[in-house]
């Protein structure tokens, strides 16, 4: 069967399909900065229903899961559209592109659109942007019982949060003083806003939405893993610690670490700076001969023990420490002797793999004798870019509820 092949110029239109299934798919060629692509889904208001209806790499499908999101690569993404499962409020899908950084559009080369159903394939190349930050590239629409696609080209200089307000989403700004003019937050302030509403409904299904803690995050820099800084999925799975940080900690700081063989104690964050937080803080250059190539679970662990049980202890809060690996984890028994002692500190482990490669000890820890208390949690995802926020927090939060009742009670935490 024969493909049409259409081309849209911006503000044209062509039919895409009546019922079925659409794909979108957005590529660029080159772009100095994180590109991000974002769908909302709007009824004849323009605006969204409510915030759940902005799909993108953090929300991976709306309510109804009529459209859903699949990072590709770092330099495409696609949307599975089911026509037939749309709400029938909903009257388009709106595509739109935001860039991370000083960056604007005009430092993006190749951007294309790219919409296929059936034997039907319409692409839209956005020609136009040069200094917008933000952008709707084109539109998916209803029209007489089908489905047209639109080239709209237009920009928005402000960023992803005048784009997504434009759309009905809410956007949070920083606490000001009414009377006082702040300047329009940062366009990354959005992403870790909308990340912690979902921090909070995972915490608040486990009853602990107004717990405090000292959180930190551990990411793997062995050398398997450089595919995965290479692409922003260490970058993104920072910045989904981050939100927990941002709401759990007490001052709203993430503590850092990256380890191979050995461990750096990176700068701490907040969600003001977390904008290219791992490049510009391990860099490529630096990440092939930094820290060596190896796996050193115990090194940096010893070091976390250090920070928390000596350099500044606190016993009125406890640590919840996020491990991201992607396995090849060898050194079993000084991994199973450091937990051992750690189950009486008021540290609580969560580990999470982000690769297929054997993640040894860290598979047992539900199993691992001669602990005080359970002090630590596993669970492994293939890709960490194709999990929704829903399920990445609701994992997180699994068992460190039950540790942190158990630590109460036993007075390992004083409560004020």
């Amino acid at each position: 069967m024969a493909v049409q092949s259409l081309a849209l110029q911006t503000g044209g239109n062509a039919p895409i399909a009546q019922e079925g299934q659409v794909e979108v798919k957005m590529e660029w060629l080159r772009s100095f900065h994180d590109v991000d692509i974002s769908c909302f889904l709007v009824g004849e208001n323009g605006k969204v229903p409510n915030d759940d209806y902005m799909v993108f790499y953090n929300q991976s499908a709306d309510p109804s899961r009529a459209v859903q999101f699949q990072q590709l690569n770092d330099k495409s993404v696609s949307f599975q559209i089911m026509l037939d499962e749309l709400p029938s409020q909903i009257e388009k899908c709106v595509f739109t592109a935001t860039i991370d950084g000083p960056s604007t559009f005009q430092d993006v080369e190749g951007c294309t659109l790219v919409a296929s159903s059936g034997a039907t394939e319409v692409r839209y190349d956005v020609t136009d942007a040069k200094e917008e930050k933000a952008i709707v590239v084109a539109e998916l629409y209803r029209y007489k019982g089908t489905f047209k696609l639109r080239g709209v080209g237009r920009g928005f200089n402000g960023g992803l949060k005048p784009l997504a307000e434009a759309h009905g989403v809410t956007v949070e700004d920083e606490e000001a003083e009414v009377e006082v003019k702040e300047a329009p937050p940062k366009i990354n302030l959005t992403k870790i806003d909308l990340l912690k509403k979902q921090v909070v409904i995972s915490l608040k299904k486990k009853n602990i939405e107004h717990e405090k803690a000292r959180v930190a995050v551990v990411i793997d820099a062995s050398g398997s893993m450089a595919n995965l800084f290479k692409k922003g999925t260490v970058q993104r799975a920072f910045e989904r610690a981050l939100a927990v940080a941002a709401h759990m900690d007490d001052d709203g700081v993430l503590d850092v670490w990256f380890f191979g063989d050995r461990s750096m104690r990176a700068p701490s964050v907040t969600e003001d700076d977390f904008e290219d937080y791992v490049k510009r803080t391990y860099p490529a250059p630096k990440f092939f001969r930094g820290l060596g190539v190896g796996n050193n679970e115990p090194g940096v662990i010893k070091d976390i023990l250090k920070k928390y049980t000596k350099e500044e202890p606190r016993d009125d809060l406890p640590t919840y420490v996020l491990f991201f690996s992607d396995g090849g984890i060898y050194k079993d028994a000084e991994i199973s002797s450091l937990l051992k002692k750690a189950s009486s500190e008021n540290i609580f482990w969560q580990f999470i793999g982000i690769g297929k490669a054997n993640y040894g000890i860290l598979q047992k820890l539900d199993d691992l004798p001669g602990r005080l208390l359970d002090n630590a949690d596993f669970f492994p995802f293939d890709d960490l870019d194709k999990v929704s926020d829903e399920e990445l927090y609701n994992r997180l939060f699994n068992e460190y509820p039950s540790w942190l009742k158990e630590v109460k009670r036993r007075g390992m935490i004083v409560i004020q």
